[in-house]
């Protein structure tokens, strides 16, 4: 709209006093993002241009923010990202025994969790179970597959392994775990790679040779209150679901941010399926698809050799030849920034509002916004009271824009060929990412500006109601598509929260949907059955949902 000469010059006092009060700077040193000429500048600062369709910067960023944390991992089982990684020395690890009191000597499995770790012992009431304990002695190289990549199921979860392992999928072997050790530890060999991290219910080690980086803490016989004697049996006595319980709970302690602490992984040598110039193969694969639904299956044999030859890359690189950005914190730091502002203005923007209170509420949420954009806002970002054009286009905020859009990685992007090409493309996940969230909301703010709802406003310039709804409903708009485009986990939680005696829970593998190899697919599953059925909707898009902490258990 265009501004009365009232609101001119109230702009113009507000200008005036703004510039009276600015901070002295404390140098000379122009500005890195100081840009004279914004008019120039719009075709990159367009706040009314969205990110293409096929981009991919968004995903690299939350899969890369989410690496070892449980509940993204459990949400989106379909991993997209290996890494390498090490386990520091005096880290304890877990195995579970299955032929007794026998130590593995060679290829096997071992927990980060001996809730985890006991779920796979057998043993009888009267005999007990042997259960072991080792610490790692010296740092241990090892390779993390994202995803639920420890679920033996045909819609995707072992892909990436078995691009590894054998240069292609083999949905065939999907139960062939002894094959697959012993083919990811023969590849690996080379590059000094003692260990493959997965996550099923909790995370857990392939471990290459028990016999090296590891010594025994302790290995005792232990009681067992297990009616099963096998892992993979239906958990439907009392006792066994207690434990199945215990597992999870155990799993929960690393569901979010930091994650699992234990194994420290290099971003350095990150890498992503959902790297568009490494993997140009899958882009017209995930056209149309919900992110529930990539897989790494259809990947040219092209592709699959530079994913192989870029993991060989990053586990011949010597460490002192990276960067020393931590990108965990990084990612990180935006995530802090926006997550909950975004979901609190969301919110007030979901409440129903009468004419009466509408005028107020569209200025409190414009606070919120000007909070979001507070380090941002420079002096010189006034909407002109002549301008059609300008506040069509909202162009008097493209400093704003650009400000809020390059303020995390303009210092990473200024050290150029010093980054490694898993950095650059994380540093590109960072700037889009930021460039999105910055343009939504630098236009929410804009648009309320232009309208007359900022606080800055005198209170007697209300404008029309119908048209404050008309603004609320765009704003409702494109937060709403902001959000879910991010699709960041930390947004997905039970709403009203559990009570104390429960425990927020997403549907995870394997409680509910394993079956024996072989068996008929209906035949786990029936009408008396505790389990869900895995071809209903939580099993492809998991829904968080409250469960018991305390008998009666259910899942």
């Amino acid at each position: 709209m265009l501004f009365t000469r009232k609101a001119a010059a109230v702009w113009l006092f507000l200008a005036f006093e703004r510039a009276l009060t600015a901070q002295i700077p404390l140098s000379s040193h122009t500005s890195a993002s100081f840009y004279p000429g914004v008019e120039s500048d719009l075709g990159q600062w367009d706040l009314d241009e969205g990110p293409v369709v096929n981009a991919t910067g968004h995903l690299v960023f939350e899969t890369a923010n989410s690496l070892l944390q449980n509940w993204a991992n459990t949400r989106h089982r379909i991993g997209h990202t290996i890494v390498p990684g090490t386990i520091p020395v005096g880290t304890l690890l877990y195995h579970g025994a299955i032929t007794g009191p026998h130590l593995p000597t060679a290829l096997d499995w071992v927990a980060v969790e001996p809730e985890h770790s006991t779920f796979f012992c057998r043993g009888t009431i009267e005999t007990g179970f042997w259960h072991l304990t080792l610490t790692v002695t010296q740092p241990m190289k090892v390779l993390y597959f994202d995803g639920t990549s420890a679920a033996k199921i045909p819609e995707g979860t072992l892909d990436t392994q078995d691009l590894v392992a054998w240069s292609e999928m083999k949905p065939e072997r999907v139960w062939n775990e002894e094959q697959r050790i012993k083919d990811l530890c023969k590849w690996g060999e080379k590059y000094g790679v003692n260990g493959f991290v997965r996550m099923e219910m909790n995370f857990e080690i392939m471990i290459c040779n028990f016999t090296s980086h590891m010594e025994i803490v302790s290995f005792l016989n232990l009681e067992s209150v297990r009616v099963s004697t096998h892992p993979l049996d239906m958990p439907e006595d009392p006792n066994t679901i207690r434990h199945a319980f215990e597992t999870v709970h155990s799993a929960s302690w690393r569901e979010n941010y930091p994650g699992e602490t234990r194994i420290m992984l290099d971003y350095s040598g990150l890498v992503s399926f959902y790297d568009t110039a490494l993997v140009p193969s899958l882009v017209p694969r995930r056209v149309s698809l919900d992110r529930w639904d990539h897989r790494v299956a259809g990947i040219s044999s092209e592709d699959i050799e530079r994913v192989r030859d870029r993991l060989a890359q990053a586990l011949a690189r010597s460490p002192s030849t990276t960067s020393g950005i931590d990108w965990k914190t990084v990612l990180r730091v935006v995530v802090d920034r926006y997550a909950s502002r975004l979901e609190f203005i969301q919110h007030l923007l979901n409440l129903t509002l009468d004419d009466g209170s509408i005028f107020d509420h569209a200025r409190q949420i414009q606070r919120q916004l000007r909070n979001v954009l507070l380090p941002y806002t420079v002096l010189t970002a006034l909407p002109p009271s002549t301008s059609v054009t300008a506040n069509a286009t909202n162009s008097w905020a493209a400093p704003v824009f650009r400000e809020c859009a390059t303020s995390h990685a303009a210092s990473i992007a200024s050290r150029g060929t010093t980054l490694a090409p898993s950095e650059h493309l994380l540093l590109q996940a960072v700037q889009e990412t930021t460039h999105e969230i910055c343009r939504v909301v630098t236009k929410m703010w804009a648009s309320g500006m232009n309208l007359g709802v900022d606080a800055f406003y005198p209170p007697e310039q209300r404008p029309e109601v119908d048209h404050i709804h008309t603004l609320t409903g765009e704003w409702k708009e494109d937060v709403t598509q902001l959000i879910s485009w991010l699709d960041w986990s930390v947004w997905v939680k039970c709403r009203p929260a559990c009570g104390l005696e429960e425990m927020c829970y997403l549907p995870t593998w394997p409680f509910g949907f394993f079956r024996a190899p072989g068996a008929p697919l209906q035949a786990r599953w029936d009408s008396g059955s505790l389990w869900p059925d895995p071809n209903k909707g939580e099993w492809k898009r998991p829904q968080p949902k409250c469960i018991r902490r305390r008998e009666p258990y259910s899942f």
